[in-house]
């Protein structure tokens, strides 16, 4: 049991996907896993673990926003043993390039955040993926064929800001899409020597305002669950 997480020591596998809503976790351990048993509900952040062809596989919630995901992911990672966190969330597109539904391999996040500087005095606004998660996801999209961009991406601090234009590191990394948790993951992840992958789905693309509706969510986020799952079962 840790701070945030009520779950048992040993409850949880040593491989953990983490969307951010805990709606997600539950509709992925409802209709991927099986025998699963719910292990955590504090704060309604739920965590599930179930087997997924035989592997034993935990999903669970990060919330929204570096300080979210920083908390549950190293509680993961140093209270419950965790080897390796995959990220899968949606993110949105900054440029024309990229498609909704669309799925990224994030390689590289960049963020003007503090939280690596001031949580483990890792400097520089860039952190890359961690471990071996990144190229055997890389590897089971091919088996799938499953068509997946590896990329840098922009890991904000904000949702909303007085002027919406792009931030300056995203012109400096040539990011090709923001989300909000990335970079604490795998700066988590490097202090601690684990392994961290980020896959997203393009939700939304903002220069033409082009976006997956609520209703089309669940069918749409479908390959990256599963692809996901299909290369937890490598690790």
């Amino acid at each position: 049991m840790s701070v945030h997480i009520a779950a048992k020591k040993g409850d949880i596998a040593k491989i953990v996907l983490q969307p951010g809503d805990p709606l997600r976790a539950k509709y992925i351990a409802d209709n991927f896993l099986t025998d699963v048993k719910l292990v955590s509900k504090t704060r309604n952040v739920f965590y599930f673990t179930g087997l997924y062809k035989g592997k034993e596989v935990s999903v669970g919630a990060s919330g929204m926003g570096i300080p979210s995901i920083g908390i549950y992911s190293y509680e993961l990672f140093t209270e419950f043993d965790v080897d390796t966190i995959i990220r899968i969330g949606t993110c949105g597109g900054y440029s024309t390039d990229l498609k909704v539904y669309d799925l990224l391999n994030v390689e590289f996040a960049a963020s003007e955040s503090t939280y690596a500087k001031y949580s483990w005095e890792i400097e520089g606004d860039l952190i890359s993926h961690q471990g071996n998660a990144f190229g055997l996801l890389n590897d089971t999209a091919k088996e799938l064929d499953l068509n997946i961009k590896s990329t840098t991406i922009h890991t904000s601090d904000v949702f909303y800001r007085k002027n919406p234009g792009q931030v300056d590191i995203v012109k400096k990394y040539n990011c090709s899409a923001v989300e909000m948790e990335a970079f604490a993951l795998f700066a988590n992840a490097q202090y601690l020597g684990k392994n961290a992958a980020t896959i997203l789905t393009v939700s939304d693309i903002i220069p033409t305002g082009d976006e997956i509706t609520a209703d089309q969510r669940e069918t749409a986020l479908t390959p990256m669950i599963e692809l996901a799952l299909e290369t937890a079962i490598k690790m």
